[in-house]
Formats: structure tokens, sequence, C-alpha cells
């Protein structure tokens, strides 16, 4: 039995599943789909064209689905999609796609995005995911499954945070953040590894350890062990980062010739690799539509 307050705006063409509960003051709007067992608590907006799967529950002043903050949309028909058993509260924006972005907004399931939230046009949430109080996630930026991103943090457009990653509350991130990785500072800085997540999700301890030892070749190859920080382009060189870059391509070969049996260690070399083919960090700058930004040609 579907339950709608009497105060609550349904257009006709949208589509309720069984078991949806309404709240008062909602606004449904045309080409919605809302999946059965998903409850809209009160005051919450959702415009089509957007698809909300099963048992997500969405607190009040939340608007899912409206029109991206985008100069260059002309109204395009790309849609929102939201998938299960998540938890959405108050506040949350989450806006549909663009036709040179990728065409849809996807959120994955079972991920707690929490109050203030806003995830941009064209952005694609994963799985597990925890976006905390205030987040801002800029268009098409790619957060992976089971990362978690503490409060206040701004995510640089096109930016990917990796699998289980955690990124500290209040950081600035404009460089794709390495799956596994604890990141925090200004700039931020890569501080460990996200022992706990990979715990909880029940890796073993030899991958762990593996991860460790990436970790520690990878990030920590100064003297005295001191963490290296990413260059801000002063007092450097372009002989200098061009010998960076060679020292830390070489420490990734290494790596994925050492710890090859280790899918963890394979996938954050990897992502480094990725990233540093991209553009100022990003791996996604190389998909762009957009004519006047893409990325040139190798």
């Amino acid at each position: 039995m579907k339950s709608i307050h009497p105060t609550a705006i349904i257009d006709p063409k949208a589509e309720l599943g069984e078991n949806v509960e309404i709240g008062p003051y909602c606004v449904v709007g045309p080409y919605v789909e809302i999946g059965s067992g998903s409850r809209l608590l009160n005051h919450v907006t959702i415009t089509g064209p957007t698809t909300i799967g099963v048992d997500n529950t969405v607190y009040p002043f939340s608007v899912i689905g409206a029109d991206p903050q985008d100069l260059k949309f002309r109204g395009e028909d790309a849609p929102c999609a939201v998938g299960d058993r998540n938890v959405i509260r108050e506040h949350v924006t989450i806006h549909r796609g663009t036709r040179t972005g990728g065409g849809i907004t996807r959120v994955g399931s079972d991920n707690l995005i929490m109050v203030a939230a806003h995830i941009a046009h064209d952005c694609i949430v994963g799985s597990h995911c925890i976006i905390a109080n205030q987040v801002m996630v800029g268009g098409h930026a790619l957060i992976e499954d089971c990362a978690n991103i503490g409060g206040g943090a701004g995510i640089h457009h096109y930016t990917t945070v990796g699998t289980m990653s955690f990124v500290a509350g209040l950081c600035r991130v404009k460089k794709d953040v390495p799956p596994y990785m604890k990141v925090e500072g200004d700039p931020v800085e890569v501080r460990g590894v996200n022992t706990i997540a990979l715990t909880r999700r029940r890796y073993s301890e030899h991958e762990i350890n593996a991860l460790k030892d990436a970790y520690k070749r990878l990030f920590l190859h100064g003297r005295n062990g001191h963490a290296s920080r990413p260059s801000n382009g002063r007092g450097a060189n372009g002989a200098d980062r061009e010998q960076a870059a060679l020292a830390m391509s070489d420490r990734i070969e290494e790596l994925l010739i050492e710890y090859r049996q280790f899918p963890t260690v394979v996938r954050l070399c990897e992502s480094l690799r990725s990233a540093a083919g991209g553009v100022h960090g990003r791996a996604r700058e190389l998909v762009r539509e957009d004519p006047k930004f893409a990325a040139p040609v190798k």
C-alpha cells in the first residue's frame, strides 16, 4: 500500500512502487520513478527524469534531480539515477546530468549522504560510501565504492576519489585521491593506509601489509622517512619535477612486478599512473567532451 500525505503534490506522470511513503509537502515531478519501500519524510523535492531505487530514505528539504548548475545546460534529457537503500539526510542536493558531461548523474546503493552535501551534475558515486556534512562534490567527479569523505571537504570537478580511501574533513581536493589511502592537510597529502576500511572489508593481513609497504615506497621515499610533499611549482625547476616524476614511475613499476599477486597494490599503482597521465593530476580530465577545455590529443 502506498502512503501519500494529502499535502504532497505528485505529478500524474510519476511512477511510485509498492509501499512507497510520501510525507507532508513533498513534490514529485513528472518522469520520476520511486521504487518500493522508499520514503520521502517531508518537504522533499524530486524532479525528473530521475529514478530512485528501493528502500531509500530521504530526509526533509532535500532536492534530487534538479537542473545542473552549468551554463552549458540547455534543458537536455540527462537523468539522475539513485540506487537502493541509501540514506539521504536533510538539505542534500543531487543534480541531474548534462549532454556534454556523460549524460547522467548516478549514485549507487547503501550510501550515507549527510546533511547539506552537494553532488553536482554528471558525478558518479559508487556504493557503501559515506559523504559527510556539507561536502561539495564538483561536476563530473567519480567517488568509488566504500570511499569516506569528511565534513566540509571540497572535491574539484573531474576528480576521482579512490575506493576505500578516506578524505579528512575540510580538505581541498584538487587531484585524484589514491585508493585505500588516507589524505589530509593543505595541500592535501597521503598520510597512510586506510587499514580500518580494509579490515572491515576482511582483507587479509598479507594484502594490508603489502599496501603498507607500497605506501612507504611511494609516499615516504624522502630522506629520514619524511613524506614527500606535492610540488607547487615554487622553488623547483623543470628538471627537478621531471626527475621526481621518473622516480615515481620507477617505483610504480617495481611494485607492479613485486606485488602483482595483490590486486589492491596493482590498483593503487594503476590509479597513480592514470592520474599522472591526466591533466593537473586528474585522470578524468581526459574524458572532457567540452571542446573548449578538452585535453590535447597526444
